[in-house]
């Protein structure tokens, strides 16, 4: 039998290559396209739209569907922009990211590093939240934020996203620490170095990775819940997802599909700047996270 050429070797490494990259930008114009869509006819005048061919690209531009979205016109009494609902967005993912991801850090820290007895029993608990369906805690969550004073308030829906995300920012943070070198933490104990030094000067500035995950992961979470949103806000403590089905179900008569579609691009903006800036970093530290000893 004859052994295949250099030459004849390089080109069919060359044309595997060449396939996979045309399978891989298949795929990327396919998911791609519904973003597409959004975007070239959030810019379009209605008639536009209407002709129907909403793959084209506008004939005449215009951004007064992106201010209309964004506005704060009031029907009733209720505004219909995005505006302020995208403020009540912000200061409720903000802190609940901030602070889930520090009790996720502190609980990963303790159960791998601070072992006690009933570890495995409190991360079992931990773990096992982290699969209990939103609905479940509808009723019991309500109960306690009107216990607490919290109903219809942003801090309420802080505490509840805290709450719900503190399963996987514990399980992020143990899987990272359980492969941390545990001699520096005894060298930290031996010089005199307490829990929360030792947390704070070795742990932390060490966790760059599995930080970038964690953030991701609740942000885009948090900041795309329906649900809880629904359930638990008032009127002026709502998110930018109820305030973007309600651009959508206030529109009386002719659907103003321009303004439709750019609210969901308002909407969805945060989260896209999000992974397009620190995506590349989600699965290192997925996998930084994976890597034992």
């Amino acid at each position: 039998m004859s052994q295949a050429t250099p030459e004849t070797a390089v080109r069919t490494s060359l044309l595997v290559r060449a396939l996979i990259y045309a399978v891989l930008l298949i795929f990327a114009v396919y998911y791609l396209l519904p973003l597409f869509v959004m975007l070239v006819n959030s810019v379009k005048p209605l008639d536009e739209i209407r002709q129907g061919n909403m793959l084209a690209l506008p004939q005449v531009f215009t951004l007064d569907p992106w201010r209309s979205a964004w506005s704060t016109a009031q029907i009733g009494v209720q505004p219909t922009g995005l505006r302020p609902y995208f403020i009540n967005s912000v200061l409720m993912v903000i802190p609940a990211v901030a602070i889930s991801t520090l009790l996720g850090a502190m609980n990963g820290y303790v159960l791998t590093k601070w072992r006690f007895r009933g570890d495995g029993i409190v991360f079992g608990l931990l773990l096992f939240a982290c699969f209990i369906p939103f609905q479940i805690v509808l009723i019991p969550m309500a109960r306690i934020l009107g216990l607490l004073g919290l109903a219809g308030s942003t801090p309420g829906l802080v505490l509840v996203h805290v709450i719900y995300g503190l399963g996987f920012t514990t399980l992020f943070f143990r899987n990272y620490y359980d492969a941390f070198p545990t001699e520096l933490i005894r060298a930290a104990q031996i010089d005199g170095a307490g829990f929360f030094r030792i947390f704070w000067r070795i742990l932390l500035p060490s966790s760059g990775p599995i930080i970038v995950v964690t953030v991701i992961w609740q942000f885009t979470n948090i900041w795309n819940d329906f649900l809880f949103g629904a359930s638990f806000a008032d009127v002026d403590s709502q998110p930018v997802t109820i305030a973007l089905n309600n651009l959508v179900s206030s529109s009386t008569g002719v659907k103003e599909y321009n303004v439709h579609f750019a609210g969901a691009v308002l909407a969805a903006l945060p989260t896209l700047i999000v992974y397009i800036v620190s995506g590349r970093y989600f699965v290192r530290g997925l996998m930084a996270g994976a890597v034992k000893g």
